[in-house]
């Protein structure tokens, strides 16, 4: 156990950091080999990805376990619950740059790269010997690439399950709010109700998202390959939804943890950091469903 201090609890030697490195390391040089290796050998890769993945969920179990064992305990103070807020507010600032950087791409393959290449603007030379016949539309015209790499494809229109997706995660904004103003108010069975249904919803996103991914590979013929619109859709939602996997799995952890009593009205920041993380991966989609469905 760590020792508490009048101003910060000092924590007590722990195993966790180092694991969580290695079985990183083990999850991202298994990965590298996988991709690089000759097919014949992919074998080695995939073992030590797997490995280095069941590793982290292992890692994750553990260090959650022992810090909640500690909150439980009563050993954090307000300083310790400042620099937690701090550090989810930290993350999730990363996150935003993360997210940045793809949206950042996506605009300027739009409103500079696309253009330039059908002879606007910088691009007049670019056109003329480079790609004559490239016709600056985005989407299934001009997003296909040369010689229409990967074939004919259509987009997603986004009044189907797009729009329907959009509502899931704007009505979890919803639930999962309504759960924290119920945990403050001490009523602990609506917190398992709303809180549950924010899990529903977050499970209900997921399921509409991969009824539209094969949708689109097999009607559409919308895949990696379908040129650059084909990369920009898949990075960008399938990035948004493994965040919505990893927030429907915290929540249903946390659900878990009301369910045994571990909040209470004054201290329970780990349901607000789950809920922070619920309204950014929703305040991203709306971004998403607005650049990549709409316009």
């Amino acid at each position: 156990m760590g020792q508490q201090h009048d101003i910060y609890y000092v924590p007590s030697k722990s195993q966790w950091p180092i694991v969580a490195a290695v079985v990183m390391f083990l999850t991202v040089f298994g990965a590298a080999h996988w991709l690089n290796a000759d097919p014949d050998e992919t074998g080695f890769g995939k073992t030590l990805l797997l490995i280095g993945f069941v590793g982290i969920l292992c890692m994750f179990f553990g260090w959650f376990r022992s810090v909640i064992h500690e909150s439980m305990a009563g050993s954090y103070n307000t300083q310790v619950d400042r620099s937690f807020r701090m550090g989810m507010m930290w993350f999730i600032f990363s996150e935003v740059m993360f997210f940045g950087a793809f949206f950042g791409a996506l605009f300027y393959i739009r409103m500079f790269s696309v253009p330039w290449l059908g002879g606007y603007g910088h691009g007049v030379l670019t056109h003329q010997y480079l790609w004559s016949d490239y016709a600056a539309s985005w989407g299934a015209g001009g997003g296909n690439g040369p010689a229409h790499v990967g074939g004919a494809f259509q987009t997603v229109a986004p009044w189907g399950l797009p729009l329907l997706n959009t509502l899931i995660l704007l009505s979890s904004s919803v639930t999962v709010t309504i759960a924290h103003h119920a945990l403050k108010a001490g009523h602990r069975g609506k917190v398992l109700a709303f809180l549950g249904f924010t899990v529903l919803l977050g499970a209900s996103f997921l399921f509409c998202q991969a009824h539209e991914y094969m949708e689109a590979y097999k009607e559409l013929n919308l895949t990696l390959g379908s040129g650059v619109y084909g990369c920009t859709f898949f990075m960008l939602t399938g990035f948004h939804g493994l965040h919505v996997t990893l927030g429907t799995i915290m929540l249903a952890i946390i659900w878990l943890r009301v369910l045994a009593g571990h909040f209470s009205k004054e201290h329970h920041f780990g349901f607000e950091a789950v809920a922070w993380y619920w309204h950014f991966v929703d305040v991203v989609w709306l971004g998403l469903f607005m650049f990549v469905y709409i316009l």
